[in-house]
């Protein structure tokens, strides 16, 4: 933790900040200190044995949680009503002011529980006929990770109460032929990076044997070359190779193509293209959605755009394009929530 002053007041911030991600959390704290309270939030972190903990500005203070005042009033009671049917995980930084979870919350639900979802949608996806207000929650799910499997660990073998792959929200909707579909989306806003490979950086990882240096190739050939094939019994590398022909490129890359920041798109990729293949979605599609001032994740989407040759079942979106097409609707209601998103996300 650091105190910065800026503009003559002092701030608790993270250290290692970039200029975007100082810019909004500023604006953030500002927004916390004029809506919901001055009190600052505590982070524990545990070095060498000891739990220490440290006060920052951004983080909500445990007296206003069960209150979540980080949540666009209008939706709370359908998010808990979803959180009682599709018990979610509310992430470790669910209460603090860049929560991606919380933003990805506030963006979506006042569309997807408005009546004119379907015009909206349509204007960002055009295969979008209609919501599938019959499926999941009201047509959407937060923190999807599986369909009606019984397999408690998911289609891809890696969900437990602690880890695994989810998409922060999945929508159902009906294509222009009547099929059932869907969109599963992963939102950011202020991270530097997507979610990298936990195995490589695993201390079970053995690197004589788990050799994340070989290439696609190679590692289809020898899944266990893979830690998360060899040790922890992840399907990922089974369901690559049952659809190897969607990562047209990999032959450009020399290494493991998904080491870095490519390893998050790479497993939402995944979970889609095994729901495509169990069938009850016709078609499903993956996008990542980030505030427009957020420029440091294009290296990680443009080289995974040009791993799979920009295949479409692959897209992003800003939430400004989000807001854009809402705006459209000339709805009331939305455009409230339209005027209280911007203040609160500086768009």
């Amino acid at each position: 933790m650091k105190e910065e002053i800026i503009n003559g007041i002092a701030y608790k911030l993270p250290e290692s900040l970039s200029g975007f991600q100082q810019q909004l959390y500023v604006h953030l704290i500002n927004w916390k200190w004029k809506n919901i309270t001055r009190e600052e939030g505590i982070y524990k972190k545990k070095v060498k044995g000891i739990t220490r903990e440290y006060k920052y500005d951004a983080i909500l203070p445990e007296s206003v949680h069960t209150k979540y005042p980080l949540i666009y009033p209008p939706i709370l009671s359908d998010l808990l009503s979803h959180k009682e049917k599709f018990p979610f995980k509310l992430h470790q930084h669910f209460n603090h002011m860049v929560s991606s979870q919380a933003a990805n919350v506030n963006l979506f639900l006042p569309i997807l529980l408005n009546p004119k979802v379907n015009e909206i949608f349509h204007e960002l996806k055009s295969d979008f006929k209609s919501l599938a207000t019959d499926q999941l929650y009201k047509g959407l799910r937060i923190e999807f990770w599986d369909s009606n499997s019984s397999d408690e660990k998911g289609m891809l073998g890696d969900h437990s109460a602690r880890s695994g792959t989810d998409s922060d929200i999945a929508i159902a909707y009906y294509n222009n032929n009547n099929e059932l579909c869907l969109w599963l989306i992963e939102h950011k806003l202020t991270e530097k990076e997507f979610t990298d490979c936990g195995g490589y950086k695993s201390d079970n990882r053995d690197d004589k044997i788990h050799l994340c240096e070989k290439s696609f190739s190679d590692i289809l050939m020898n899944k266990k070359l893979c830690y998360y094939h060899d040790v922890r019994k992840f399907n990922y590398w089974k369901i690559t190779e049952a659809n190897k022909s969607f990562f047209v490129n990999h032959e450009k890359i020399y290494s493991c193509s998904f080491k870095g920041g490519m390893n998050q798109l790479w497993r939402n990729q995944l979970l889609g293209l095994a729901l495509e293949n169990e069938g009850l979605y016709k078609h499903v599609c993956f996008s990542v959605v980030h505030h427009p001032g957020n420029n440091d994740l294009e290296d990680s989407i443009n080289s995974y755009k040009d791993l799979i040759d920009n295949n479409p079942k692959f897209s992003t979106l800003t939430s400004s394009d989000i807001i854009n097409a809402a705006s459209k609707s000339g709805d009331d209601k939305l455009g409230e929530w339209i005027n209280w998103y911007k203040e609160l996300y500086n768009i």
